[in-house]
């Protein structure tokens, strides 16, 4: 059976590795995942993420997570735009995740990219998610 939203599984995946204290997690691969992944390091929320390959011979993603004094770096992680219901948001409208502490990823015509990279670009994009 096909997973109908791919990227808030890998999203549950963090959340859930998280709350169980596990050092890493992986996730099937894909584009967008490592697209994401990429910007949830640039901007220092995981370790890092490795292409490695699975025990059923297909590409998984190998997340390593990070915690600072013991607590998940990552307080929350929420899925913004679902398959059913499409977020937009221009220049202009990006929102701020908690007065600017946390970020928003987002899709744009110039690639993956965090809500700061965004402004800086004067591109908007499709909302993906948003992290704390």
């Amino acid at each position: 059976m096909s997973m109908s939203d791919p990227l808030g599984d890998m999203l549950t995946r963090i959340r859930n590795g998280q709350q169980a204290s596990k050092s890493a997690v992986n996730a099937p691969a894909s584009k967008l995942r490592a697209n994401v992944l990429d910007v949830l390091k640039r901007e220092g929320y995981i370790r890092g993420f490795e292409k490695v390959t699975g025990a059923a011979g297909f590409d998984e993603l190998r997340i390593e997570l990070k915690y600072y004094d013991g607590k998940p770096v990552i307080s929350q992680i929420k899925r913004v735009s679902t398959p059913g219901r499409r977020v937009y948001s221009g220049v202009s409208d990006l929102p701020k995740v908690f007065n600017g502490l946390g970020i928003s990823i987002l899709t744009t015509p110039r690639g993956v990219m965090s809500d700061a990279e965004a402004r800086e670009a004067n591109v908007g994009g499709e909302v993906l998610c948003t992290v704390f």
